[in-house]
């Protein structure tokens, strides 16, 4: 069927430039025409010549209903290649030559017409031919955005029988386009007028159906202020589909009535105004690559990101070590899958166990080791808070002790912003966790005891990250597919939010500082300092509760209730991320900041550590407390919530 094809286009190929070479030579010179003999051999001469220009242009495998722009500009050269090739040769062989020196021109431009004709007939025929017809009207839509994106989904609904969509007009990213048009569809103005633009359709009768964001690098507050006005007017808003995106072939669309069209809400991610900071890629390769790592926690969030972005670094050989049976198994296969060329050990482990851990590095030796395993949810500590001390406290003790022991070269130590002036359990036994890595550290920077080899303790402390285990963006999604209520437990409660991706970044970028011995490095952690991320600003949880609300095209207060409930114990309504005696200090690598809290002596901390650990043990749950109070004299419990 393809030869078929190749050999029709062959066929129309050379009809067409028999057809064109009279008609050139006519153009050429009306009065001087050449006589029949000259026709036998110039006709199937000008078609070799045409033959031999589009060989290597490919012009007779082009399929003429979807030829690109590419395409045309091959026909146009294989046309000025093919009159060039028949002129010569005619000179050359003192055949009859036109008395018109611009004939070559005449017969190149003619020859190209005629071979674009067909090609541009069989591609407008394409215009309105795809998929079956449909009784529904088109829905009216406004498009963001005018690069590659708009372009494409313009094309497509070109493309349709009957167009589930019918763009009205186009905001562009910058006001200077306005008055332009793409595809003939008119440019209004910019993104940024989006609010007055709908406030003059509104008062039109003219509101679209629907806002489609076709700029992919619409994020943060331009986002957030177009949200806003689509809101004033209950216009909802959606993401034009990336059509070269590779989805799998199950994966099920949105049907606009005849093509496909994926139009996906927007993500509570894409929010964040956080510009991608640019990383120091080499630092980590040259931490990571032929190293053996060990990642604990590596079935959560935080751990399985570490996982996945460890792995991509080449590690000699890579162990995660998890509790949960579960959620290790599906780390280990999903990295089988990703990567599946890097030794791995999938361990099932209890991070207070500390013969099974002093067990596994003594086999495992790791170089690198990244602490992600804690217990991090607040109310479920505040219920067994003795289990929340064991896991944070005593664990990275264990896990701290057992790396160092094998010759460790650096732990990476992964804290949270509930640990400054802690209200909560969990806060609290992460700052005591913090302390005693703070005070390893200081001991590895000022010279180690003994013959033991210097472990470097890098801590790293962050907030909230998006989607995460516990958090509240998948408590809100699941309510909403509930039909809620939304759940907030007040309306002054804020909190610092991170994509994974971006706090896992981060962590390997403070871990290629913190590990090594750099010219660069903060002095700050000389004194037991520590890494801090840069965050942004705080979020107030009820105003995302309503974004997502509104982004699932619904109402607050009216589709769906936002109750709340009060604080929890535990909780505080503001997150800090530092203590007001660790004023923050910036590095020079941006989203890292360093603070200095107060440190002690890691053979007094351990101590301190194993007194609660005991206590715990017992279920003597006020002493162990009472022994946490004391050495994090800033925790003050928040037992009754409110």
């Amino acid at each position: 069927m393809a030869t078929q094809r190749i050999l029709l286009n062959l066929g129309l190929d050379a009809a067409l430039t028999a057809a064109s070479l009279p008609v050139a030579v006519w153009a050429a010179a009306p009065g001087a025409w050449p006589s029949p003999g000259w026709w036998a051999g110039a006709v199937p001469g000008a078609v070799a010549s045409l033959l031999l220009a589009g060989l290597p242009l490919r012009l007779p495998q082009q399929y003429l209903r979807f030829v690109a722009l590419k395409d045309l500009v091959g026909v146009i050269g294989a046309g000025i290649g093919g009159a060039a090739i028949f002129s010569v040769a005619s000179h050359a062989i003192g055949a009859w030559v036109s008395p018109n020196p611009a004939f070559p021109l005449l017969y190149a431009g003619i020859l190209s017409a005629a071979l674009l004709l067909p090609r541009v007939l069989g591609r407008l025929s394409q215009t309105h031919r795809v998929g079956r017809l449909s009784e529904a009207p088109a829905q009216p839509v406004l498009l963001l955005g005018t690069g590659d994106a708009a372009d494409l989904f313009i094309r497509a609904l070109i493309q349709q029988r009957a167009p589930g969509y019918r763009v009205m007009g186009i905001l562009a990213p910058r006001s200077r386009a306005a008055g332009r048009r793409i595809h003939g569809y008119p440019i209004l103005g910019a993104i940024e007028d989006a609010g007055a633009l709908l406030d003059r359709l509104r008062a039109a009768d003219r509101l679209p159906a629907a806002l489609v964001l076709a700029d992919p690098d619409l994020h943060g507050e331009a986002l957030e202020d177009v949200l806003d006005a689509a809101d004033r007017h209950g216009v909802p808003v959606s993401r034009a589909p990336r059509l070269t995106r590779l989805d799998p072939a199950t994966r099920q669309t949105a049907s606009t009535g005849n093509r496909r069209f994926d139009l996906r809400p927007v993500a509570i991610e894409e929010l964040l105004d956080r510009p991608q900071v640019p990383l120091d890629r080499e630092g980590m390769a040259r931490l990571v690559q032929g190293r053996r790592v060990l990642v604990t926690g590596a079935g959560g969030t935080i751990g399985g990101e570490l996982a996945r972005q460890v792995a991509a670094l080449g590690p000699s050989q890579l162990t995660l070590l998890d509790h949960g049976e579960f959620a290790l198994y599906g780390i280990d296969l999903e990295l089988t899958e990703l990567h599946p060329g890097v030794p791995r050990r999938a361990v099932l482990a209890d991070v207070r166990d500390a013969e099974r851990i002093g067990r596994l590095m003594e086999e495992v030796r790791p170089e690198l080791v990244f602490h992600a395993a804690a217990l991090k949810h607040v109310p479920m500590v505040e219920n067994d808070p003795l289990e929340g001390l064991l896991t944070n406290a005593l664990g990275t003790r264990v896990i701290a002790d057992a790396a160092r022991a094998v010759g460790c070269r650096a732990m990476v130590f992964i804290s949270t912003d509930k640990a400054v002036n802690p209200t909560s359990v969990m806060g609290a036994s992460k700052r005591l966790a913090e302390m005693y890595c703070q005070a390893l550290d200081m001991e590895a920077r000022h010279g180690a005891k003994g013959n033991q080899a210097p472990m470097r303790c890098v801590t790293v402390r962050f907030g909230n990250v998006l989607g995460s285990t516990g958090s509240v963006v998948p408590l809100f999604r699941r309510q909403l597919e509930r039909g809620g209520p939304l759940t907030v437990t007040h309306p002054d409660m804020r909190r610092y939010f991170m994509t994974v991706r971006e706090a896992v970044g981060l962590v390997l970028q403070a871990s290629v500082v913190g590990a090594e011995d750099r010219a660069d490095q903060p002095p700050e952690l000389a004194d037991g300092g520590i890494f801090v991320l840069d965050m942004g600003k705080p979020v107030k949880i009820v105003d995302m509760a309503r974004r997502m609300i509104r982004l699932a095209g619904l109402r607050p207060d009216e589709d769906v209730e936002i109750r709340f409930t009060g604080l929890r114990p535990g909780e505080k309504l503001f997150e800090e991320l530092f203590h007001g005696q660790e004023p923050p200090r910036p590095t020079q690598f941006p989203g890292l900041l360093v603070a200095t809290p107060r440190t002690a002596d890691a053979a007094q901390m351990g101590a301190a550590i194993d007194q609660i650990a005991a206590y715990a043990r017992e279920g003597n749950r006020e002493a162990a407390l009472a022994q946490l109070a004391r050495l994090v004299p800033e925790f003050d419990h928040n037992t009754e919530g409110g």
